[in-house]
């Protein structure tokens, strides 16, 4: 589900993709489904590519979202982050990602995590597992069906 939804560089919110033009995305606003062109200079991130730094590597942005709504239960975030410190922010996602990189997080991150976050709620999008793409097994499926025949011959 993450990697069909989308952020946007100088438009707030998120977007979910609806479709694709010539040299444009169609996606539709979460917080009020309108929709809207993505244009090719536009700087477009799915949520599915996104990883916060920890002190080991990275964490998937999936594996943190699963960690807050397990924290808040489900619900919207239970810091504001439009009024909380840099220190309050820190202390929330180390709540749910104890090893994050403290030098390479800033709270400007913390700040836009914990809103994205509450726009997917509020959306009804809780379900934060990446999808299983399909198209990885059917290309291995017919590998092993042509191994047989190449043997026969």
């Amino acid at each position: 589900m993450l990697n069909t939804i989308l952020s946007i560089a100088g438009k707030p919110g998120l977007y979910k993709l609806a479709s694709q033009g010539k040299n444009m995305l169609i996606v539709e606003s979460l917080t009020d489904n309108r929709k809207v062109p993505a244009y090719a200079k536009d700087k477009v991130i799915s949520l599915g590519d996104i990883a916060i730094y920890t002190e080991e590597g990275e964490v998937p942005l999936h594996e943190v979202l699963t960690s807050m709504r397990n924290k808040e239960e489900g619900k919207v975030a239970s810091l504001a982050p439009s009024k909380a410190s840099s220190d309050d922010l820190r202390a929330y996602l180390a709540e749910v990602l104890p090893n994050f990189d403290r030098e390479r997080v800033y709270p400007s991150d913390i700040r836009k995590l914990i809103t994205w976050y509450n726009i997917l709620v509020n959306a009804g999008i809780t379900d934060f597992t990446p999808e299983e793409t399909p198209q990885a097994e059917p290309e291995a499926a017919p590998e092993a069906s042509n191994a047989p025949e190449a043997a026969g011959e």
